[in-house]
């Protein structure tokens, strides 16, 4: 959802030829819900580390508005982010959010410190966490939540189990992945439907010693402890 993340989700696409900038990106289904391939990823509206109140409040209000003013119809946060900073200034700035706005949040990171992220994928945490965004967001239903990371101190049921009876209570619409292999994409699959995953890329350019081809490569596992954006 931005330059530094690749997001797949099932769907179709359309290339508009006269529009603003989002909406000449084309579009894609996540789940059944329509939006527009650029999108707007919230984490840096914080301070530095992604932590604490962003060093200049207007700006990061003004971002938000701009971003609806270019045709973005999907905003990428996280609980994480701030902690709870990105949430509130989304919600500050936008609402009551526009006709077809989409708000996709994250769960599944304790923030002990500025660029601290420790996985905590309980059961009580996710729940808490999901109430908390609902709070922030001022939403009743998160259109989108995606599990941060799957943290390997919990068994994987439980922690989507959570959120499947989040679902189930109408509170998530749709479930995603953050930052996860095939392998944990097929399990989390047995268990219930995903509708997007989110996952770092690096752009390798041609000739490089370091990828036998350009384009589009997964991270080495050195770097998956960065925050998905």
């Amino acid at each position: 959802m931005t330059n530094s993340k690749s997001a797949t989700a099932t769907g179709q696409s359309s290339r508009p030829s006269n529009a603003r900038a989002a909406e000449a990106s084309g579009t894609f289904l996540i789940g059944d819900i329509p939006v527009r391939r650029l999108g707007f990823g919230a984490m840096q509206l914080t301070g530095n580390g992604v932590w604490g109140e962003p060093a200049d409040h207007s700006e990061a209000i003004a971002v938000l508005g701009r971003s609806l003013e270019l045709g973005i119809n999907l905003i990428d946060t996280a609980d994480s982010y701030g902690p709870e900073v990105s949430e509130r200034l989304i919600a500050e700035a936008l609402h009551p959010y526009p006709a077809g706005l989409v708000i996709a949040t994250k769960a599944g990171f304790q923030r002990p410190g500025p660029n601290q992220w420790v996985e905590d994928g309980r059961p009580e945490h996710l729940r808490a966490a999901v109430e908390g965004s609902l709070r922030r967001l001022r939403l009743e239903r998160i259109d989108l939540l995606q599990l941060h990371r799957i943290d390997p101190k919990v068994a994987m049921e439980d922690q989507i189990g959570a959120l499947v009876d989040l679902q189930r209570d109408g509170k998530i619409r749709h479930i995603g992945l953050s930052e996860v292999s095939v392998k944990q994409i097929e399990a989390v699959r047995r268990i219930t439907p995903i509708v997007s995953v989110q996952n770092r890329c690096w752009i390798i350019a041609p000739g490089k010693s370091s990828a036998s081809s350009p384009g589009f490569h997964s991270p080495p596992a050195s770097s998956r402890n960065m925050p998905a954006r």
